[in-house]
């Protein structure tokens, strides 16, 4: 009686590397085709192991049947229980798929036009690049760390269970008390259902907690297989305790079909000058194998392997594009000495960091006035970019963590903002104008006609910026002010400011209906102006 361990997970787990480095990138749909694969892959692997653990478990239960093997009959409720607690466990992550699936988009699993796309043959979920849902949900509110209890409850459950049983019936198993610690210790350090809680803790990481580190900004298509995996570890778990346990009743014996590599990354996309770094080892892989019956290979060159089945890869980055690893896997049954193997390939990509550089008003600054930017750049802290201008007269003040102010002093179409740090050097160029002539106006009106009342309720002339998303206000500096009455000489005064001084006071409300009045060479000056700009003249009939 037995439970291989099915090969074809290899091949599943070998994609799981891909899916921890879209942070702030726009993820191509090749990829994005690459999660959904994963997911389905992972989802076939559960099916397989299952199938494999409910005909073990059946097996089992027949051989505990027997009166000869009445006395080990105390293992059949821990197998069911261990069963149980993955059971739940994978209840638990369903529930917390179809949220996410739902808050995408894809309400109550419901296939509208238009909640699906078709890629490569594959039903895709609407939102599947949807970044803002999985942070809100499992980071900020919290349920990724809810997440990590379950994974951590289940994990004890079923070491609590499997240690209960040898402590129990020990004697029956013809265990003394440190075969039984060693065999707990080695089932708690071996299970395939892990959290890594050292990354995250490192103060270069800069991240709160695990599910900070484990899901920010990563799209859904993304976190899907991440949760499916978890499944699959938590299902590889339950089949090596329930192996462990039928063990005892005289019920296992290792059987090997086919073996694969399984690569596990720090990250599929990695930055031009990074280096790549890889975990590569046998998915099947069992604590009662020697490291010295495993060959792990990549591109032709042997790997060391250590006693947990793993073996580190590092490769140096010096050029971007595609890379593929050939991998190749051998492993030696130590009981019947069969060696079996299996091969595969494996692609990775090198690129560049991108930045992004961008005018919060207009794509142009402008002499006189504040000119707000934002600077962020994809896997780098904002502390570690330095921002520098270049032309224009500009100076810079920051004003937030991604935020900039830009103050500029002369017109040019060469005013460049540089971007530096995290291995990157960037820059964008824009112009330096102006700001745009105002438009003088009396009242709220141009020219044209108007009343002889409202003409002499007028104070003066106003400069207006029409259109212009700054806060900025322009003067009137002054204006020659031409009053022409009907079979009379015209009258001429000039004016300084934009209020009517005495002189334009007395012939405004001498004004009389028939008159004309002429606004002419009027001249305002804007903030960042070291002089006056005339700009449009007013004509004015009285009525």
């Amino acid at each position: 009686m037995s439970i291989p361990k099915e090969p074809r997970q290899l091949m599943i787990n070998l994609m799981y590397l891909v899916l921890t480095a879209l942070l702030a990138l726009n993820v191509s749909a090749e990829v994005m085709n690459a999660f959904i694969t994963l997911d389905e892959g992972n989802k076939a692997s559960i099916s397989t192991v299952n199938s494999q653990l409910d005909q073990t478990v059946k097996g089992l239960k027949s051989l505990l049947s027997d009166d000869s093997k009445a006395k080990y009959r105390s293992i059949e409720p821990a197998v069911d229980k261990v069963r149980e607690d993955v059971n739940s466990f994978s209840s638990y992550i369903d529930k917390l798929r179809d949220r996410l699936i739902d808050a995408a988009g894809n309400i109550n699993n419901q296939v509208d036009e238009g909640d699906y796309t078709i890629s490569y043959g594959k039903t895709v979920p609407k939102g599947q690049k949807n970044k803002d849902i999985t942070t809100h949900i499992l980071v900020d509110e919290g349920v990724g760390e809810e997440l990590k209890g379950e994974i951590l409850k289940v994990k004890q459950n079923m070491v609590q269970t499997y240690t209960d049983l040898l402590q129990k019936n020990g004697e029956v198993f013809g265990l003394k008390k440190d075969e039984i610690e060693s065999r707990v210790q080695n089932i708690a350090n071996n299970l395939p259902l892990k959290l890594d809680d050292e990354t995250w803790q490192n103060p270069k990481v800069k991240k709160k907690n695990w599910s900070d580190f484990k899901f920010r900004q990563m799209p859904l298509a993304a976190v899907l297989p991440l949760l499916s995996q978890m499944q699959a570890d938590a299902k590889s778990s339950e089949a090596s305790l329930v192996n462990s346990m039928a063990e005892l009743a005289g019920g296992r014996v290792i059987e090997f079909d086919a073996f694969f590599p399984v690569v596990q990354a720090k990250k599929a996309y990695v930055i031009n000058g990074e280096p790549f770094e890889a975990q590569i080892s046998v998915g099947t892989y069992s604590s009662q194998i020697n490291p010295s019956d495993i060959g792990i290979y990549v591109n032709g060159s042997k790997l060391p392997v250590k006693n947990d089945g793993i073996a580190e890869y590092k490769a140096s980055t010096s050029t971007v594009g595609e890379k593929t690893l050939k991998l190749k896997a051998e492993v030696r049954n130590p009981l019947t000495g069969e060696v079996s193997s299996g091969e595969s390939t494996f692609t990775y990509e090198v690129g560049e960091r991108s930045v992004a550089i961008s005018a919060d008003k207009m794509n142009v600054f402008y002499i006189g006035v504040d000119n707000p930017i934002s600077v962020s750049a994809a896997g780098v802290s904002s502390n570690d970019l330095k921002v520098g201008i270049s032309g224009g007269g500009g100076q810079l003040s920051k004003t937030g963590s991604n935020n900039w102010m830009v103050k500029v002093t002369t017109p040019t179409d060469d005013c460049k903002i540089t971007v530096t740090g995290g291995a990157m050097n960037a820059s964008k160029q824009f112009r330096v104008k102006r700001i745009p002539d105002p438009t003088a106006r009396l009242g709220n009106k141009e020219d044209g006609a108007m009343g002889n009342g409202e003409f002499k309720a007028q104070q003066g002339l106003i400069a207006w910026l029409d259109n212009f998303d700054f806060d900025a206000k322009c003067d009137i500096q002054g204006f020659v002010l031409t009053k022409v009455a009907k079979r009379a000489d015209p009258v001429e005064v000039t004016n300084a400011g934009g209020k009517f001084g005495s002189d334009a006071s007395r012939l405004v409300t001498s004004a009389s209906p028939g008159d004309t009045y002429y606004f002419e060479n009027v001249k305002a000056r804007c903030p960042g102006d070291a002089a006056g700009r005339k700009i449009n003249s007013l004509v004015f009939k009285i009525k």
